[in-house]
C-alpha cells in the first residue's frame, strides 16, 4: 500500500499543466482576452509588450508567409485539458472520433502577415499564426478551397471579422446555435455563412470509436450535469475536424495543403521542421 501511495503521489502534488501555451503567454493579472480586438489594438499602440519570437515561431512565420493563403483551414492536435488538468478533452475527442486532430482554425492574410481566427476559453481569437502553432502538441495539417470555390474566401472572413468584434463566446456545452462557439464549430460556421456546408455534426455517441472510450464518455456526461445547463449526453451533435470519412477533413470541396502526416511535435517533442506542401495546392 505504501508503495502504491509512493506511486501515485507525484500525479496529485505535481498535477498536469492545465493552460496551453498561448494562455501561459498572458501577463499576469491581465483581464479579457489577450487575443481580442482590445488587447490586439493595445499591442499595436505598444501598450502591451510584443510577442517574443523563439527560434521555432520565427521559422513557422516565415513557412506560413510562403504558404498559408486567405481562407486556409488549419487543424492540429491541441492539450486542452479540464479537472485541473487531468482530463485531456482535446486528445479524448480526437481519439474517440478517430481523428488526428482535435483542433481547427482558419487563415487570414492581414498586413502580409498570416494570421488565424480562432476561440479560446473566453471567446473568439485573432493570434499570428507561429503562435497558434504553440498549442499545437502532435499532427498538423491544412486544407485550403478547390479553385472552383475560392469565390467564398471572402464571406468566410467576414464571417470571422465579424464574431471577433462581436466577441462571441466560447461553447463549453457544444451546442450548434450561435451563442456560442467552439472552435470547429466556428470554422464550418464560416463557410456555411459563405455558403459551403463542408460537414455534418455527428452524434458523441456516434463517434467511430466512442465504444472504446466508455469510462471517459460516461465521466464526462455525468461531470457535465453539475457545471453545464445543458449537460453532454450521447445524443448531442458535434461538429468535428475528423478524417476522410466525416468531419471538416473529409469535405470535398478542399484540397490538402499538407498532409495529417505531419507532426512537428514542437513544443513537446523532438523538432521535425516544418512540411512540405502538395504540389497541386500551391496556387
Amino acid at each position: 500500500m505504501l508503495g502504491l501511495l509512493m506511486l501515485i503521489m507525484p500525479w496529485f502534488t505535481n498535477p498536469p499543466e492545465e493552460l496551453e501555451m498561448t494562455e501561459r503567454m498572458v501577463p499576469p493579472g491581465f483581464q479579457g482576452n489577450y487575443w481580442g480586438p482590445t488587447a490586439t489594438e493595445a499591442r499595436k499602440r505598444g501598450e502591451l509588450p510584443p510577442i517574443a519570437m523563439s527560434p521555432q515561431m520565427k521559422r513557422w512565420d516565415e513557412w506560413g508567409k510562403k504558404v498559408l493563403r486567405d481562407g486556409d483551414i488549419l487543424f492540429r492536435m491541441g492539450d486542452a485539458r479540464l479537472a485541473g488538468g487531468y482530463f485531456p478533452m482535446s486528445r479524448f475527442l480526437a481519439n474517440a472520433s478517430n481523428s488526428k486532430f482535435s483542433h481547427t482554425a482558419i487563415v487570414s492574410i492581414e498586413d502580409g502577415e498570416p494570421v488565424t481566427y480562432d476561440i479560446s476559453r473566453t471567446s473568439v481569437a485573432r493570434q499570428p499564426f507561429c503562435v497558434w502553432m504553440l498549442d499545437n502538441v502532435g499532427n498538423f495539417g491544412v486544407k485550403r478551397l478547390k479553385p472552383e470555390y475560392r469565390g467564398a474566401i471572402p464571406k468566410v472572413i467576414e464571417y470571422l471579422h465579424q464574431v471577433f468584434a462581436e466577441q462571441v463566446p466560447f461553447d463549453y456545452e457544444l451546442n450548434l446555435d450561435d451563442r456560442a462557439l467552439y472552435c470547429v464549430e466556428m470554422t464550418e460556421k464560416a463557410y456555411r455563412h459563405a455558403g459551403l456546408k463542408l460537414s455534418d455534426p455527428v452524434k458523441l455517441g456516434n463517434m467511430e470509436r466512442a465504444d472504446e472510450f466508455p469510462t471517459a464518455i460516461l465521466g464526462l456526461g455525468l461531470a457535465s450535469q453539475y457545471f453545464l445547463d445543458d449537460p453532454l449526453t450521447l445524443e448531442k451533435e458535434v461538429f468535428f475536424p475528423g478524417n476522410e470519412r466525416h468531419g471538416v477533413w473529409s469535405a470535398s470541396q478542399l484540397e490538402v495543403v499538407v498532409p495529417p502526416t505531419f507532426t512537428p511535435g514542437y513544443p513537446y517533442m523532438a523538432d521535425y521542421g516544418v512540411p512540405d506542401v502538395t504540389t497541386t495546392s500551391t496556387n
